[in-house]
């Protein structure tokens, strides 16, 4: 008997679209909700997890025991909401303790409407998910947890899949904004919104630079009206396989020779410019704590990742291969599994990598890769014959 025994909740059942079926308690809002079912492996950082716009339509898995220990802040959140779908834990905190806490977790989850289930074994669930793939799920809390559970299988068969789902223009900013450069401004970016988040305008700032946020539907037009030197695509949710007119807006970009940096959506769709093709992991990198090799210095990162989708590289070998825009190479694999994890053209002024370097609640082995971006923009200024 778990210590949340001690307090009376509703019941809940998640239910997965293979028939497997857990039984806990609710956790946040009662009700129903549907999703994909993914894990994370971070320890920390739930906050800026729930509030991440790449984990919308999922319902995440937290395979750390125990959850809601530090409670939730007003600071780090990642955008001005929770975007998952669901939320799955083991042990819910009786109450937080950390001297930045506003509120409980719970609170937070009741007050968005996210419906939760704990109190049931997420070891075994994440060991589900690893050997059969993410799939779609729902959680059914409350009264809807006491009717049949074919009639709630059905719904979760009826619910979209991930595969298809175009969904970053659900997440992107209505209208444009800028954060402003700390200090001297050096450079100005125009940052393509696709589920950006806070970190990254901040990170770029710290480095002297006015971040012009977009929307997606953003035009070249709209970028240059910014007075970019430089272009970003940010991390967001979806099948990259849908953004066809982000890719033809990045092929654009390409063209203009207008310095590029992406991260994990945007490396995804850096790979479609090139002509490359993406594909579904079977249950992706979701946590803070996954290895990649920067191939070129041998380095080993530990990363923040959450992504579902990756890059298909032709060759077995990662050998570079000719694009229309000049060679590009794989820069960084997961160390996991040789999932490509960062690529960059050796002809043309752009870069990209599936991770997050921007990752708030760590790890920050790869927040020079922003540095990078600088010397990149820096470059670009030298060889148009302005001063940097």
């Amino acid at each position: 008997m778990g210590p949340n025994s001690l307090f009376s909740r509703p019941p809940a059942v998640l239910v997965l679209e293979d028939g497997r079926v857990f039984a806990g308690s609710a956790y946040g809002a009662v009700g129903e909700t549907v999703g994909e079912a993914v894990f994370s492996t971070g320890m920390s950082g739930y906050q800026e997890t729930l509030t991440d716009p790449s984990f919308h339509r999922q319902v995440v898995v937290m395979t750390a025991p125990h959850i809601g220990n530090t409670g939730v802040n007003d600071e780090d959140g990642e955008s001005a909401r929770i975007w998952v779908s669901g939320y799955v834990v083991r042990d819910p905190a009786l109450r937080p303790s950390n001297w930045r806490s506003r509120r409980t977790l719970e609170d937070d989850l009741r007050e968005q409407g996210v419906v939760g289930i704990s109190d049931i074994d997420t070891r075994a669930l994440t060991r589900h998910l690893r050997e059969s793939g993410a799939m779609r799920v729902g959680i059914f809390s409350g009264l809807a947890a006491g009717e049949p559970q074919d009639v709630l299988l059905d719904r979760v068969r009826a619910s979209a899949p991930m595969a298809g789902a175009a969904l970053a223009a659900d997440v992107t900013t209505r209208e444009p904004y800028v954060v402003a450069a700390e200090g001297d401004r050096r450079f100005t970016v125009a940052a393509v919104d696709l589920g950006i988040k806070a970190n990254t305008p901040r990170l770029l700032a710290h480095r002297g630079i006015d971040v012009h946020v977009l929307p997606i539907s953003s035009t070249l037009a709209d970028i240059r009206a910014t007075g970019a030197d430089g272009v970003f695509f940010s991390n967001g949710p979806g099948d990259p396989a849908t953004a066809d007119a982000e890719v033809g807006l990045l092929r654009e970009v390409l063209e203009a020779g207008l310095p590029f940096f992406g991260i994990c959506f945007g490396n995804q769709l850096l790979g479609r410019a090139l002509g490359l093709g993406t594909y579904k992991l079977k249950y992706g990198h979701r946590g803070i704590n996954q290895p990649v090799l920067d191939r070129a210095t041998g380095r080993v990162e530990i990363t923040s990742q959450n992504h579902g989708f990756a890059v298909d590289w032709p060759n077995e070998e990662l050998t570079p291969i000719d694009t229309e825009f000049g060679r590009v190479e794989v820069s960084h694999i997961c160390l996991n599994d040789n999932v490509v994890e960062g690529l960059r053209l050796l002809d043309r002024p752009a870069f990209s990598v599936q991770y997050h370097p921007e990752a708030a609640a760590g790890p920050h082995d790869s927040e020079y890769l922003f540095d990078r971006f600088v010397e990149m923009l820096a470059a670009a200024r030298t060889s148009a014959g302005k001063d940097a």
